[in-house]
């Protein structure tokens, strides 16, 4: 049982190789509720790669999963979700011909008598939405209808369908307008306040820094760093994110500096002994 200091997901030195390529290696995250997880990196870090293994669409070749107190294996996206692990991939994969109550209950539709239970559904669709706030004008109207934000706010609702307790967005802001982007932060904040682990896999450093509790940097399929958001500035997530603090100019830089104090201070040691 999960207390409210204790992860409900962790993952322990997580790799995976796809042929000769090492996607992730050693990799450890910590998700705990009601608790917002940023997962940041750059191109080619391991983030997607991370964030399938969590949602059952890779296994991993080495490591261990513990959720919510026990030791699991996901073998697949369905028994992810069975746990409580939902997931809101960036393309959303909402149906823009069919309206919101469709799209929020598809593949897990409510039945009564044999036949779809469209009164239950829309109910419990209008509860969904007013729990979370969200500004949609009606359930009935086609996602096609709907704004950018709006459609992110679909695609997040239908993954707490199934009462998650981890809920993953990968890149909830891409491609929104200011409006848009703040209404979906919103977002992430409620679902942090129903006590759910939110993990949320962005590139934009004001989002990750707006709502994140930590933040975790993944470099070249590695764990880069680890920071608490009061802890870290832009300049220093940037500099984890890229590896500026590892790269030749840098080095070279920090040895020339070294270089040029160590003469000095031999430089000291000979006028001093002069003066003596």
């Amino acid at each position: 049982m999960v207390t409210a200091n204790a992860p409900v997901l962790t993952l322990t030195g997580i790799g995976k190789r796809f042929g000769a390529v090492q996607a992730l290696s050693d990799v450890s995250i910590e998700v705990h509720p009601g608790e917002v997880v940023a997962l940041v990196g750059d191109n080619g870090a391991g983030k997607s790669t991370l964030v399938k293994i969590m949602a059952g669409v890779y296994q991993a070749d080495e490591g261990h999963m513990v959720f919510d107190g026990l030791p699991v294996t996901v073998n697949g996206p369905k028994q992810a979700q069975a746990l409580g692990i939902a997931t809101v991939f960036q393309d959303l994969a909402l149906c823009d011909n069919l309206d919101v109550v469709a799209n929020l209950y598809l593949g897990q539709e409510l039945s009564s008598a044999g036949t779809l239970d469209e009164v239950e559904m829309e109910k419990q669709s209008w509860e969904l939405l007013r729990q979370l706030s969200a500004k949609i004008p009606s359930v009935r109207i086609p996602i096609a209808s709907l704004s950018g934000g709006q459609r992110q706010t679909v695609a997040i609702a239908r993954s707490l369908v199934g009462n998650p307790k981890v809920v993953m967005l990968d890149e909830p802001t891409a491609a929104l307008g200011v409006a848009q982007t703040a209404e979906v932060l919103n977002l992430v904040e409620r679902l942090r306040s129903r006590g759910l682990g939110v993990v949320l896999i962005s590139h934009n450093m004001a989002d990750v820094q707006a709502v994140a509790d930590r933040i975790y940097v993944l470099r070249l399929g590695r764990n880069g760093a680890e920071f608490k958001i009061g802890d870290v500035t832009t300049e220093q997530l940037v500099a984890a994110i890229t590896g500026a603090s590892d790269n030749v100019v840098t080095q070279r830089a920090t040895r020339v500096h070294d270089e040029s104090a160590a003469t000095q201070s031999r430089s000291i040691d000979l006028d001093e002994g002069e003066i003596g």
